[in-house]
């Protein structure tokens, strides 16, 4: 399954990494990849959902913004 959600997404993040795509896409990509297999199809099903962007307690964590990893 990551294969496949990695292979479908056109960008570089964690387990999604590529060689042809180097850096990340939070314009298109900043969401989550969602794959199923229902044990039959040659290809599983691709769907997505939103990332949140804010904590459920505002008042005690402060949300962190996306940012590139760096080593």
């Amino acid at each position: 399954m990551t294969i496949y959600a990695a292979e479908n997404r056109k960008e570089s993040r964690g387990a999604h990494a590529r060689d042809d795509f180097t850096e990340r896409d939070d314009i298109n990509w900043r969401k989550h990849t969602l794959v199923w297999s229902d044990g039959v199809a040659e290809h599983p099903r691709i769907d997505f959902r939103p990332v949140c962007a804010t904590t459920l307690d505002m008042d005690e964590i402060q949300p962190v913004p996306p940012a590139k990893r760096v080593y």
